[in-house]
């Protein structure tokens, strides 16, 4: 049988939340509580639903499938907290990894006054956000973002002029086709989690051989570069 989509996430405005009482809440709350963004005073609390956790979930494993199977270094970083307070921005993103800089922060704590922020972030948005997250990611720098609304998986880069644009190739994973990609991804509903993501290495592992996809991670360009200080 077949899983019916419930509701999206509850989300929670306030306005004019000053800098301070951001950073504030977001060392009181810790653990408990879910993912805050915040933009130039508005500061926005989501609380996933269970749609929400597993749609993340499965994008995050199938990603990490298709790294493991080709042999490409990844870091999950998760929902790491990102924020720039001269940008006055702020985001938790529901999956991040390094891949291009990925051997830049292995095994060290990740300090984004001077370390790249992830080479790739995963939001979903199911229900509708009142805040601008492509303007909030764009602004901390997140070379790639994909954004999934319950139905469909959308892929951003982040151009030359700072701001996203819609893309049919991923910069993080340039062999993968996101057309196959999606097409997995859909089965979500009609397979277990094993059966789909079983189903997924096998064909990454028959795509590998007949494109000739190489295991090799891929070139970092940026390899060595770091931010420069930034509060």
């Amino acid at each position: 049988m077949q899983l019916q989509e419930p509701a999206g996430e509850h989300r929670t405005l306030l306005q004019g939340v000053s800098w301070s009482t951001y950073e504030a809440l977001l060392a009181d709350l810790g653990d408990h509580r879910g993912r805050i963004a915040y933009d130039n005073g508005m500061l926005e609390i989501m609380t996933p639903s269970q749609t929400h956790e597993g749609l993340k979930k499965i994008i995050g494993r199938l990603i990490e499938t298709y790294s493991l199977e080709l042999g490409i270094e990844i870091l999950s970083t998760s929902s790491l907290t990102l924020k720039r307070s001269k940008l006055l921005k702020g985001a938790e993103a529901d999956e991040s990894y390094y891949v291009q800089n990925e051997a830049l922060v292995r095994h060290r704590k990740i300090d984004l006054a001077v370390d790249p922020p992830p080479d790739l972030a995963i939001e979903v948005e199911i229900s509708r956000s009142a805040l601008d997250h492509l303007g909030i990611y764009a602004g901390l720098g997140v070379p790639e973002l994909w954004r999934h609304d319950g139905k469909s998986l959308r892929v951003y880069l982040l151009s030359a002029e700072g701001e996203y644009r819609p893309s049919e190739k991923s910069r993080a994973f340039p062999a993968l086709p996101l057309e196959d990609f999606r097409r997995f991804l859909a089965k979500r509903t009609g397979l277990s989690e094993t059966q789909l993501l079983t189903a997924f290495r096998d064909w990454v592992r028959r795509h590998r051989r007949r494109r000739g996809v190489s295991s090799r991670k891929p070139k970092n360009e940026r390899r060595g570069r770091r931010r420069k200080p930034s509060t």
